[in-house]
């Protein structure tokens, strides 16, 4: 009988430091996604403000192009240099307008992509989150199995370890 005894608590020692471990492995993938997710939102909130101020500088040019549209239809009697000199600055301002909607799709597919890698590590972090969650209770069942030698709880300690399993493979997998 005291060999069955020992031969349990050896058992239930070892799974539970076994669980230790894994909350110690799953809290350090927990930490390094939800770090991950910190930072890409500063990112993506850069990438963002970078293509706010491409539109405002693209705007100006177009405002200025306008303009100089504008006043050179209005303009009587020009010398032909006045007039080419005109067009060339209105050419330009057309050449920037072009450029800044360019740099500003290529902001923009960073921001989305930035966002994307955001909401991946978002899930991951959450469902290691989770998977802690199951490991923690699991940790406590046996820590109070091996003080009250209540099997049942150790039991119950091995099954939560399965919601662990689930979500630490989900983090990886993201099935759903």
């Amino acid at each position: 009988m005291a060999d069955l005894k020992d031969k349990w608590q050896g058992w239930l020692a070892l799974s539970t430091a076994i669980m230790a471990v894994l909350a110690a492995l799953t809290t350090l993938y927990m930490g390094k996604f939800s770090s991950r997710a910190i930072m890409a939102q500063g990112q993506e909130s850069d990438q963002w403000a970078y293509y706010q101020a491409k539109s405002i500088k693209g705007h100006t040019f177009e405002v200025n192009k306008k303009t100089l549209e504008l006043q050179f239809l209005t303009q009587k009697g020009l010398t032909p240099e006045a007039a080419a000199e005109y067009q060339k600055t209105v050419n330009k301002y057309g050449e920037e307008i072009k450029r800044y909607e360019g740099e500003k799709k290529e902001i923009k597919d960073k921001a989305e992509g930035i966002a994307k890698a955001k909401l991946k590590a978002q899930e991951m972090g959450g469902d290691f989150a989770y998977a802690l969650i199951f490991l923690q209770i699991a940790l406590m069942l046996s820590s109070i199995a091996s003080l009250t030698k209540r099997h049942y709880l150790w039991y119950i300690a091995l099954v939560c370890t399965v919601g662990w399993l689930f979500f630490f493979l989900d983090a990886w997998l993201l099935f759903y």
